[in-house]
């Protein structure tokens, strides 16, 4: 049975595209938006972004040095650090030349780790896809020769009652004519026909 195709909608297609640009720019306009408030050149805040930061990142050093070494937790919390980083760097400076230069090395830099994901999710579908599209084809084959070896048992049964019925037909047809010798057949090699009431009578 054919599975329906369903085609993606374009922007499921194109959000994990846009993700790490969107990202970073939310980070820098909540960054400026945070300068506006009163975080310019305020050292308290200044502070609290490198505690938070610093944090982040040694969460995520501990992940990745860890028992399991787990690395989606380690790079989600490297991620944080450096968001929080250039969030701090968007609020505390009072120009925008920093956050903008530091806006385009994040998003390069984003964009590069999610390239290497984006391969390898891409390597593991098509591996998935070729095995799925291998499952299909051995099954359409079993199917293939299951179908013709019933196929060929059904046509030797089908044979075999017609030969049968003929064979009965001839031979009663041959009963009733005169002269018939059932123990000729017999000794033709035929099986035996069970006794009747002309041959009790002979």
């Amino acid at each position: 049975m054919n599975e329906p195709i369903t085609a993606p909608h374009w922007l499921t297609t194109a959000m994990p595209k846009v993700a790490p640009a969107l990202a970073t720019s939310t980070v820098l306009v909540l960054g400026r938006i945070w300068n506006a408030n009163g975080a310019e050149h305020s050292v308290g805040n200044a502070i609290l972004m490198v505690v938070l930061a610093a944090g982040a990142a040694t969460a995520g050093a501990f992940a990745a040095a860890g028992h399991r070494g787990d690395s989606t937790l380690a790079g989600t919390a490297f991620a944080t650090s450096g968001g929080l980083a250039f969030a701090g760097v968007a609020g505390y400076a009072d120009g925008l030349s920093l956050p903008l230069l530091l806006w385009v090395l994040a998003t390069a830099v984003a964009y590069g780790l999610a390239a290497r994901y984006w391969r390898t999710a891409r390597r593991e579908t098509t591996a998935y896809e070729r095995r799925t599209v291998e499952r299909r084809e051995d099954h359409a084959h079993i199917e293939r020769v299951e179908a013709l070896r019933a196929g060929a048992q059904i046509e030797a049964a089908r044979t075999g009652v017609l030969y049968a019925e003929q064979l009965a037909t001839a031979l009663l047809t041959r009963a009733t004519l005169p002269g018939f010798d059932p123990q000729a057949l017999t000794r033709a090699g035929l099986p035996e026909l069970p006794a009747t009431e002309n041959t009790k009578e002979h």
